[in-house]
């Protein structure tokens, strides 16, 4: 039987060890291209097509779709128009729509648009980090501590460069571990580990999942998986046999991290469904609708 993930607790939580996820064997897919895909495009995107590949995206039977980003304009223009496509996509009942926020601000105009879920981003490298939202992993914690105290949504938690940074070569999971914890501890539901410039190899997923699996449930984690070298349907077939059983993925491989050189783009949603045929009831068919909306954009 699946463990559903605790409501956000205050003060320290302890978690039970566990290597699996008995009786779940389906996969569980995380939209991520209207976010992660859309914010690296130079290109300016009208919002009624995000919205359109957003409501595309609703009709397919994904369970999870991260609209956009309620990151400051200056840092992400792409998404600037987070609250207008909220406003405007049609909502599918049963679809979980989520946002990136990077501090309380952003929680407010999030929740201000409905969201169901929100996620908030470190890093397992400090340089990484640094580069990406000028702070150390330390400072981000702690900038996200009101934040998830004061959602009244379930928090979702980012851990980029999990296994290896673009600065700082690759990352022991030794590494990583401390990074989680304190998520966790903050009251965070669950943790999307990041391969951001697509280097890990399937040893090095299993050597990481060996360490973290020691100290969180599977059922609390996803992976994050980007497709530079082709690896990254492998590695999700090593996670999944690991107990894993949501991943990340985006429509037509769209995206990457914007401050990650070498990070040009997610694992595609329909390569993941296809590896993992009859084990969800997503319809690839109606992926390749939604990616072909924002192909013009995204070449």
């Amino acid at each position: 039987m699946t463990q559903a993930p605790p409501p956000a607790q205050e003060g320290p939580v302890s978690y039970k060890p566990m290597h699996a996820t008995p009786g779940d064997e389906r996969v569980h897919i995380v939209e991520v291209g209207p976010r992660d895909g859309l914010q690296t495009i130079q290109a300016t995107i009208p919002t009624e097509v995000k919205v359109a590949f957003v409501n595309a995206l609703s009709e397919s039977g994904l369970e999870e779709i991260e609209v956009s980003s309620f990151v400051s304009p200056k840092w992400v223009p792409q998404l600037a128009d987070a609250a207008e496509v909220f406003a405007q996509i049609r909502r599918v009942p049963g679809v979980v729509y989520s946002a990136l926020v990077p501090n309380e601000q952003g929680l407010e105009r999030a929740l201000a648009a409905q969201v169901d879920k929100i996620a908030v981003f470190t890093a397992a490298s400090e340089t990484f980090n640094q580069k990406n939202i000028a702070a150390t992993i330390e400072e981000s914690i702690e900038r996200f501590r009101p934040v998830v105290a004061q959602s009244t949504v379930p928090v979702r938690g980012y851990v980029s460069t999990a296994f290896y940074c673009p600065y700082e070569g690759k990352i022991a999971p030794s590494q990583v571990i401390p990074v989680l914890l304190q998520l966790l501890e903050l009251g965070v539901h669950e943790i999307s580990i990041g391969d951001t410039i697509g280097k890990a190899t399937t040893e090095d997923v299993e050597a990481l999942l060996d360490a973290l699996l020691e100290v969180v449930e599977p059922s609390r984690v996803a992976m994050h998986f980007h497709d530079t070298y082709g690896k990254a349907v492998a590695n999700a077939r090593v996670a999944y046999d690991m107990g894993i059983r949501r991943f990340d993925s985006s429509a037509g491989g769209i995206g990457g991290c914007p401050f990650a050189p070498g990070a040009p783009g997610n694992v595609s949603t329909q390569a993941l469904l296809r590896e993992f045929a009859g084990l969800h009831s997503v319809e690839i068919a109606a992926i390749d609708r939604a990616a072909a909306i924002v192909q013009r954009w995204t070449g």
